[in-house]
């Protein structure tokens, strides 16, 4: 894990290399929303160039894993490193806003993510999907990558889709909402001294 705060540059990378997978991951909190994307997954390349854009981050990502069994391994790892490359990237939080809560319309689908950047990881999850599969993507990864996400982060993440009829277009709305909630939980609060906490840590 490489992680950069010079200059105020809020950045993390990190190689991350086992039997199922080969990722190398760079993640810019203070970026632009530019993305380089390449792994397995399209439909997860997808979802992540999305974020990065809504979210105004910087993410560059290559990843193999063992697809010809199934995407599991490759979607759960480039969480795990995101995840990590995020808390590094974050420090010690002082002047963060810490909080967020996003709606994110997509067409006929609502989606909501709320976020506390607490040092404490948790995740709820509440989403319907009509269909199981959005090409040959699994829906159940976006659980997994979540998940991993939250644990690794050790940020308290809950997401609700609350209503939709496509599931692509439910799935979407979750990634444009991740990524405008963390950008909002992540920005500096000018008024804020030190970490926004009573316990003067997080």
């Amino acid at each position: 894990m490489e992680f950069n705060q010079a200059n105020g540059e809020r950045s993390a990378s990190i190689s991350r290399k086992t039997n199922e997978t080969d990722i190398k991951l760079a993640f810019s909190v203070d970026g632009t929303g530019v993305s380089e994307l390449e792994t397995d997954v399209p439909f997860l390349n997808h979802m992540l160039d999305l974020f990065a854009k809504h979210g105004q981050f910087d993410l560059k990502v290559q990843a193999r894993g063992d697809i010809e069994i199934d995407d599991h391994h490759t979607v759960e790892d480039i969480g795990i490193c995101l995840g990590q490359t995020l808390r590094e990237a974050l420090g010690d939080k002082k002047g963060i806003k810490r909080y967020a809560s996003v709606f994110v319309p997509m067409d006929e689908a609502l989606a909501q993510v709320v976020i506390d950047i607490s040092n404490r990881p948790h995740f709820e999850y509440r989403a319907e999907y009509p269909s199981s599969q959005v090409g040959s993507f699994s829906t159940e990864l976006v659980h997994e990558f979540l998940w991993k996400l939250a644990l690794e982060a050790r940020i308290t993440l809950h997401v609700i889709v609350h209503y939709g009829q496509n599931t692509h277009h439910m799935i979407e709305a979750v990634f444009k909402a991740l990524g405008r909630a963390l950008d909002e939980a992540t920005g500096i609060d000018p008024r804020v001294t030190g970490v926004p906490s009573t316990k003067g840590v997080l």
